[in-house]
């Protein structure tokens, strides 16, 4: 019940924060760059996340809920990304979807890998170590 509650706080709180961008940061000329910058920001802060808690090499299995699968997960939004792909298809804008699709898949990598790299840099194992 708690892993519930845990993932429904972190979830309710992303939610809130996914929807505040998306209303400050909309739509530039077709393009979607409020659901790319918070899906982008989303996987460089899950990849540093989720490398300092193995850094760690504690259980965290509640933080993790809280903030990798609550709070990232509903911040992040792929199935608005999908939708949003499919109607700048629909739509004509053919070039605009196909750079939504690649900006996406591949910074979206690359932010996980830089989210990865600073925690791996920066990272202190338990023993205080920099990995």
């Amino acid at each position: 019940m708690l892993n519930v509650l845990l993932v429904m706080v972190g979830g309710f709180v992303g939610a809130i924060c996914r929807f505040s961008i998306g209303e400050w940061i909309s739509v530039v000329e077709g393009f979607p760059i409020g659901t790319l910058s918070v899906n982008l920001a989303g996987c460089f802060v899950l990849g540093w996340f989720l490398t300092m808690v193995r850094l760690r090499k504690r259980k965290m299995a509640g933080v993790t809920l809280l903030i990798g699968t609550g709070f990232i997960g509903s911040f992040t939004t792929f199935s608005t990304f999908s939708v949003e792909t499919i109607k700048l298809f629909q739509d004509g804008n053919f070039l605009i979807a196909l750079i939504y699709i690649l900006v996406s898949v591949f910074v979206g990598l690359l932010f996980t890998f830089f989210g990865y790299k600073l925690a791996s840099t920066f990272g202190k194992t338990d023993e205080g170590e920099t990995i």
